[in-house]
């Protein structure tokens, strides 16, 4: 269950397949395949909506949404909702450190999704109960 987070949290849903029974305790039906990827479009769409309220909020003078959340919810898997809309809706891009950091949570999760997608090969190699 943890890998199946893991790759969750990461926004790695191409890779939930292939990660082998020896490493996740079981196989993945389509099912929780269909289940995984309809809360990862879910997560990336609630944050894709948080970035345009508080682009809607800059517009119009009101309370902004604080950078560190916009940047915490971009790294617990919302960051291609979070890139889409910083593209879109041209949303703090030309806002440093916000761009670099934003960035670099991207390279994090694809060097993860990399890791994961290599994960079967390597579980020979890791412990029994790792």
């Amino acid at each position: 269950m943890a890998c199946r987070c893991k790759a969750f949290a990461i926004g790695c849903i191409a890779v939930l397949p292939s990660v082998n029974a020896a490493a996740v305790g079981s196989p993945m039906t389509m099912t929780d395949i269909i289940k995984w990827a309809l809360l990862f479009l879910a997560l990336n769409l609630l944050v894709f909506s948080i970035y345009f309220f508080d682009k809607q909020a800059a517009r119009h003078g009101r309370r902004r949404i604080s950078e560190r959340t916009l940047l915490i919810l971009a790294l617990i898997g919302g960051s291609l909702g979070a890139l889409a809309a910083q593209q879109l809706l041209r949303h703090k891009t030309r806002k440093e450190p916000f761009r670099s950091i934003l960035a670099a949570i991207l390279i994090l999760h694809g060097a993860l999704i990399a890791v994961l997608a290599f994960l079967p090969q390597w579980s020979p190699l890791l412990p029994q109960h790792f």
